[in-house]
């Protein structure tokens, strides 16, 4: 069975680089278990690097995962039928409510053969790519 390729969220990003993330360490060691590069797509890296800044720690440091080849982007919603897939999504989980960033890491599961979602993000728990299979995901106990 092929490797799965893992779609990286905006909370393992934000853990990875800021020290004082409760889930800092899991999010080290799981990066360090994993082989690049990992998915991820742009509404991410614009999340992660808000709330690094919010933080106060380098915001320019997930654009640095990208450059080192740690992350790729993924095209969440490069195209007419990728914006239509991730509207279909913002609407069916609008009781959740789904964000932009989580209806793209859908749709790259949806669109990535063997996915599976790096969160600390319960809500994924509940998301469903249009097969309606259960997203495998990696998340700390």
């Amino acid at each position: 069975m092929p490797q799965p390729t893992v779609v990286v969220d905006t909370g393992p990003i934000v853990a990875l680089v800021d020290a004082d993330e409760r889930h800092h360490d899991w999010a080290r060691r799981t990066f360090d278990d994993l082989r690049p590069p990992l998915l991820t797509c742009e509404a991410v890296l614009s999340e992660a690097s808000f709330l690094l800044r919010r933080a106060g720690a380098d915001p320019d440091l997930p654009a640095a995962l990208v450059e080192r080849g740690v992350l790729r982007v993924a095209a969440g919603c490069a195209t007419s039928d990728d914006a239509c897939a991730v509207g279909r999504l913002i609407r069916r989980y609008a009781n959740v409510p789904m964000s932009f960033a989580d209806a793209c890491l859908v749709r790259i599961v949806e669109t990535t053969a063997n996915a599976s979602v790096m969160t600390l993000d319960g809500d994924f728990r509940i998301y469903r790519p249009a097969s309606r299979r259960v997203i495998p995901l990696l998340m700390p106990r």
